[in-house]
């Protein structure tokens, strides 16, 4: 389907990270359930996700996912070294990644060595070569998954409040060169959208606040532009969720 700004939303809450993390783990088992072959994934970096990725790398939930079918990408990356503790891929990998059968070369990280405009064309054209056509089409999503977390000033991926990559249509990866300590790589609103499923992680108190204006449609808000061309959902815990009530995607309460 084509996505608005604002489209039916499922929402999840869940009593604390812990337990969230094992809701989230648990749908991502049903949506591997029900696909075939490469099931691909964007990451992102940030707390909210961390109890996920450990939970994942636990091995507890090893007799239930077929780790070969994963195919891991990133949805934005800090243009430092896959080494660095700052990395988004360092951390993914750390608690999850290495623990686990995934075949190295279903491992995507974005690249971080040379001109970063060098670097988003290479992700780009990684990302274009994978879905096996230079233009989306809704109906065809690039990713089955998109893992996205929500900033306390509204941004999302490395999608932030001001940026020009905000206005990005054409490039489905852009370069942020100012406005952070590092430069950053991103995957665009274009190649977010193009998903089965668009999901947001949020844990804690102090993003109570930003994800009731994100929810609200706050347009100076980057995440509160997100869309998908598939489903998109909510993960909480009841910190983060506040007096938010789980719906069903009908928008009535559960």
């Amino acid at each position: 389907m084509t996505a608005s700004a604002v489209q039916p939303t499922e929402i999840f809450v869940a009593a604390d990270p812990k337990t969230l993390a094992e809701l989230y783990a648990e749908w991502l088992i049903g949506r591997l359930s029900q696909t075939t072959g490469r099931f691909r994934i964007a990451l992102c970096g940030g707390a909210s996700p961390r109890p996920l990725y450990q939970l994942l790398g636990s091995g507890q939930l090893n007799r239930r996912i077929d780790w070969s079918r994963f195919e891991i990408y990133w949805g934005d990356e800090r243009f430092v070294a896959p080494t660095a503790p700052d990395s988004n891929y360092a951390e993914a990998h750390a608690l999850w990644l290495r623990h686990v059968p995934i075949p190295a070369a279903q491992l995507h990280p974005m690249p971080t060595a040379g001109a970063i405009e060098d670097c988003a064309r290479a992700y780009e054209e990684l990302l274009r070569t994978s879905y096996g056509s230079a233009q989306l089409a809704p109906d065809r999503p690039l990713f089955d998954v998109v893992l996205l977390g929500v900033g306390e000033n509204g941004h999302t991926a490395s999608l932030m409040p001001g940026s020009d990559v905000l206005a990005e249509r054409t490039h489905w990866v852009a370069p942020l060169r100012t406005g952070m300590p590092q430069m950053r790589l991103t995957l665009t609103y274009p190649a977010l959208a193009s998903a089965r499923a668009v999901t947001f992680i949020a844990t804690g108190a102090n993003k109570t606040e930003i994800v009731r204006r994100v929810r609200a449609g706050e347009r100076s808000l980057p995440a509160a532009q997100i869309t998908s061309d598939g489903e998109l959902f909510w993960f909480l815990d009841s910190m983060s969720a506040g007096q938010i009530q789980p719906k069903r995607k009908d928008g009535g309460k559960n």
